[in-house]
């Protein structure tokens, strides 16, 4: 930390502030926030103070206050490039992507060897499907700082991504033969495909957890990626033991308001019951196809048949919804939904055309594309109402393999799967979601069955095709030879043939029955 940053701070509160910064970087918000507390009560005006706070906030999971708090930080200090830097990080957490490229990219501007500016704007474009743009930043971070290990690590996803599996296999242990506690590469090399690990590692994972070096966010992701290791060797206690390890350590930092998410997602539903008079032109995004579901219930798997066709291209996790939505309720100063019943078709039509014009780039080659942001489902009712000519598949799996499948992956920002009952009400609140939407527009919210899928291929795949206005084409039988970026944890499975047997909650037996019992299912053998 730069002493101009620290100038018109006593002694005790520059003190204050630099033991902040550091538990700030270890991912550790409560003690952050106790060595802060001083100096924030002391200077609550000071830009570097702000900065701070804004950080543990965000970290805490109040984003709107992290971000009210960093803007008032860089209004002080405007040609800090730290300062954007951190608001980018700020804003992309928030869910605000477009912001947050736009204030990384000032930071790189301002001082262009800022290293850590260029890392997070190749996070934040892998995460606006912008590839090419996130490998470009993502080189030049690995460039400026040769040992930043998290750079590296998202070089060796991307590499995932791509199908080059031994190629990120080999990033990963550069990365680990140099940082041995750098949680991402652990569970990049864990979630890369059965078997990655050797016996080898779960010892040096066991290190690793011990290691004063590692961030919580180390700890936390070398937990999965210990979880999935012992998993692999049958070893079910342990693996699950670590699982609640790395959730609980997790959601010390923000707790997941079950009902708070249930009224909202109940107060979306009234707001499109009965349906608003949408966009007059019933055949707008028509080429669009949106794919929503929980995470892990075969939404990667249904986007790569889509993509196997000629006429369709397989786009990935678009933020494009739900950034044209907040941009509206930015522009009418109400949140959303507070303001469906104020308009007419013709806004619906507008904001129709602006999220087709954002994802104008996935129509260049091909009439249909495929939105795979699986928590679309919220929206169902802004789509019909926005989109009129759109297809909707709601991707379904057995619930207690879905939850658990969510419960054991290391995923991003995605709060409700730190406990069981906090899964089993995600899950209850998506399930009543769609019926309530498939039972009202049949035409166009399509119920897809996984299990259903697995016993009969092609059935499933005509269907799924069928309700798209597509034409069957052998290809997507053949779906795992389709070469393309997959963007999601489920990248290798889909470069293979359906498999049956593929269940993991049976083998963990009685030791799942809390969430059994969450979900209203009975103990297992009952």
């Amino acid at each position: 930390m730069t002493a101009p940053r620290l100038e018109g701070l006593d002694n005790a509160a520059a003190q204050q502030v630099v033991a902040a910064a550091q538990a700030l970087a270890l991912g550790r918000a409560d003690q952050a926030a106790a060595q802060l507390q001083p100096a924030l009560a002391a200077y609550p005006k000071h830009s570097e103070v702000l900065r701070l706070h804004a950080g543990i906030l965000d970290l805490r999971g109040n984003h709107l206050a992290a971000r009210n708090t960093m803007e008032q930080a860089v209004a002080l200090r405007p040609v800090d490039a730290l300062y954007h830097n951190t608001l980018g990080t700020i804003l992309g957490n928030g869910g605000d992507f477009d912001g947050a490229i736009r204030a990384l990219r000032r930071a790189c501007e301002l001082q262009p060897g800022l290293g850590a500016a260029w890392y997070n704007l190749g996070v934040m474009l892998t995460r606006c499907v912008r590839n090419e743009e996130a490998v470009e930043a993502l080189r030049r971070a690995v460039e400026l700082a040769p040992d930043n290990m998290d750079a590296r690590a998202q070089l060796g996803d991307m590499l995932r991504m791509q199908g080059h599996a031994e190629a990120s296999a080999a990033e990963y242990r550069r990365v680990l033969s140099r940082q041995p506690w750098t949680g991402m590469a652990w569970w990049g090399l864990a979630d890369l495909r059965t078997g990655a690990l050797t016996d080898e590692d779960i010892d040096r994972m066991g290190a690793a957890l011990r290691d004063r070096r590692a961030s919580d966010d180390d700890r936390i992701a070398t937990g999965f990626a210990l979880a999935k290791g012992l998993d692999e060797r049958d070893r079910y206690e342990e693996s699950l033991d670590q699982l609640k390890r790395a959730n609980a350590i997790a959601r010390l930092r923000q707790r997941w308001d079950a009902a708070g998410f249930s009224a909202a997602i109940e107060a979306v539903n009234r707001a499109f019951t009965p349906l608003p008079a949408g966009a007059p032109d019933a055949t707008l995004g028509r080429g669009a196809i949106f794919i929503v579901g929980l995470p892990r219930s075969g939404t990667t798997l249904v986007e790569q048949i889509l993509a196997s066709h000629s006429q369709v291209e397989g786009a990935g996790e678009l933020p494009d919804l739900s950034l044209v939505l907040a941009a509206e309720s930015r522009q009418r100063g109400k949140p959303f939904p507070n303001w469906v019943a104020d308009l007419q078709p013709p806004d619906w039509q507008c904001l129709g055309e602006r999220y087709l014009e954002r994802t104008v780039h996935w129509r260049g080659r091909r009439p249909f594309f495929t939105d795979k942001m699986p928590g679309n489902w919220m929206y169902i009712g802004a789509i019909r109402a926005m989109l009129p000519g759109a297809h909707i598949v709601a991707c379904r799996r057995d619930p207690l393999e879905t939850c658990f499948s969510c419960y054991r992956q290391h995923l991003y920002n995605n709060e409700y799967t730190r406990t069981p009952e906090d899964l089993a009400a995600y899950w209850r609140d998506f399930d009543r979601g769609v019926r309530h939407w498939a039972a009202q527009y049949s035409e166009h919210v399509y119920q897809h069955d996984y299990e259903a899928l697995v016993d009969a291929p092609e059935t499933g795949i005509r269907a799924l095709l069928e309700f798209c206005g597509l034409p069957f084409e052998e290809t997507c039988l053949h779906f795992h030879e389709t070469r393309r970026e997959v963007r999601s944890p489920s990248a290798t499975q889909v470069r293979r043939p359906l498999q049956a047997g593929t269940a993991q909650a049976q083998r963990y037996g009685s030791l799942l029955d809390p969430l059994r019992a969450s979900l209203g299912l009975p103990p297992f053998g009952t």
